[in-house]
């Protein structure tokens, strides 16, 4: 019985072939973690987890990442899995992240299967970070500012700060704004006092709009010598990778403990002398912009990139000097506007060929249908007398008898005689031949005229139309497309139909010409 039973197998297995392996219960499997949420991680936290395999040969099997690796994730082949996500993932507008990664599982036979698994990264907000801050000098008798370096206080996750101050820690006249500037001008007594001992004031600074403070502290004390003043820039980087006719824009905040009205001087020196003075601008005394944009033709060719070095330096009234390096590296350009320019006079100057063809044609058209109704006409009064004399023996004229001598002088008549033999013939000529043209030429040549200018009216409203937006120009279809465009505009029946070679357009063939012939023409000032 087993015996049949087992052939019954063997026969079913021939006719309809194996188990898919998505139908085979023993097919290879990956199992996910059956926790809720397991998925689900806040940035700077970890998580962990071990993936198991059911299935044929789950034993002896080796785990992978086949897509979605992302820096700090790591994933052995036994298919343990751990991920610290970075807190740059997420931010405060978009608080959770989706990172999809797909596992992959394969065992000795070299079965495999893979499983996604989407991770949902939540933001965490950070509070702000105050790191050490450099001493507030102070003078006596004059208005001391100090103003906080957004190198030092900031938020890491890019969120705005407020500063906020903390009464019981703030001296006598002095004043915490929250955009991070302390102003305190001091009496005697303060200066005697601060002169004999330093002083440390706190403050909060939070963030917007999560209100989370970090509490900073602050060193006062009273300047002992002329201490040099201080650059800051924004962005803090220091090197810069800009295309050409890319503008670069840096802010430069400037501080000095001995009282900002020290300042004397602040500019910069380049490595390339194109760059002019000009693009430092000064917005208030210890505020400056860096505002420039190289042009199109700033790297040469064959040139690809060209380095330059910017120094901005600050001297005060004692000439202490401070300064920041910036690298600039510029890369060549292709000028997409003049390119835009140039396909545009090609576009322009394509239909403006084939609407003063239009013109000319209309005009031999008009011509052709004087000539024609010109031919017309004659046939009607073609006829034409043509009479040859043979022997001619004598012409005289005869007069006739009259019945009285009166009425005879009064109703004289004079008859031609002719002697001989003459001989009168009647011939027809066509009318074209009295013109010099064939009438059926003329019908032939009116008839190209017609079908040349519907061509060329129906060519140029789609030439016209496709390549209307210089997006469409920049392809590499419009340099065929025009070629095609001017090889419709040759007549083969040139000298055929006699058209002056030194033919002169009447009219201007302005942007409005264009567009009343070709619609869908496109001035280059519009907007595209």
């Amino acid at each position: 019985m087993m015996k049949y039973c087992w052939l019954a197998f063997l026969l079913i297995g021939c006719l309809f072939g194996p188990l898919s392996q998505a139908q085979d219960p023993k097919s290879l499997q990956i199992s996910l973690p059956q926790q809720p949420e397991w998925n689900v991680v806040a940035e700077g936290q970890s998580i962990r987890f071990a993936l198991k395999t059911t299935g044929n040969a789950a034993d002896s099997v080796t785990y992978s990442i086949a897509q979605g690796m992302l820096d700090g994730m790591t994933f052995d082949s036994l298919g343990h899995f751990s991920w610290t996500p970075g807190y740059d993932l997420a931010d405060r507008l978009k608080t959770t992240r989706t990172v999809p990664v797909i596992f992959e599982v394969r065992n000795r036979r070299g079965e495999s299967a893979t499983q996604l698994v989407e991770f949902k990264v939540q933001h965490v907000n950070r509070p702000p970070v105050v790191e050490e801050l450099l001493p507030f000098y102070v003078r006596f008798q004059t208005q001391n500012v100090y103003k906080f370096d957004p190198k030092q206080v900031y938020d890491a996750d890019g969120d705005p700060v407020a500063f906020i101050a903390i009464p019981d820690q703030m001296p006598e006249g002095s004043k915490l704004s929250a955009q991070g500037e302390l102003t305190w001008t001091l009496s005697k007594n303060q200066f005697n006092q601060l002169r004999a001992k330093p002083i440390y004031i706190e403050f909060w600074v939070e963030d917007q709009p999560a209100k989370i403070r970090t509490k900073g502290r602050l060193k006062v004390d009273v300047t002992q010598m002329d201490l040099p003043p201080v650059i800051s820039v924004v962005p803090k980087e220091r090197t810069y990778r800009v295309r050409e006719n890319a503008t670069i824009n840096l802010k430069f905040y400037l501080a000095d403990p001995n009282g900002d009205d020290d300042i004397s001087t602040f500019d910069f020196l380049s490595t390339d002398q194109r760059i002019p003075k000009s693009a430092l601008v000064k917005n208030t005394n210890n505020q400056y912009e860096f505002i420039w944009a190289p042009g199109y033709d700033f790297v040469r060719d064959p040139n690809d990139t060209l380095r330059l070095d910017l120094t901005f330096f600050v001297l005060d009234k004692a000439q202490n000097r401070d300064e920041q390096t910036i690298a600039i590296t510029v890369l060549n350009t292709i000028n997409e506007e003049a390119k835009d320019r140039y396909t545009y006079a090609l576009y322009n100057q394509a239909l403006v060929q084939a609407w003063n063809l239009v013109t000319q044609l209309d005009e031999k058209e008009a011509e052709l249908k004087r000539d024609y109704r010109k031919a017309k006409g004659g046939k009607r009064n073609r006829s034409v007398a043509n009479a040859s004399l043979g022997a001619v023996t004598g012409v005289a004229p005869a007069v006739t008898n009259a019945q009285s001598s009166v009425q005879a002088q009064s109703n004289q008549r004079l008859i031609s005689a002719i002697g001989g033999t003459a001989v009168l013939t009647m011939g027809t000529l066509e009318a074209t031949e009295v013109i010099g043209k064939s009438m059926k030429d003329l019908l032939d040549r009116y008839n190209y005229v017609l079908g040349k200018k519907s061509e060329l009216q129906n060519k140029g409203d789609v030439f016209a139309r496709e390549f209307a937006l210089k997006s469409a120009r920049r392809s590499p279809e419009f340099i065929k497309r025009l070629d095609e465009f001017r090889n419709a505009m040759s007549l083969s029946g040139l000298v055929a139909l006699e058209l002056d070679a030194n033919w002169q357009n009447k009219k201007e063939a302005t942007d409005k010409a264009l567009k009343r012939t070709f619609k869908d023409f496109t001035p280059l000032d519009e907007a595209q």
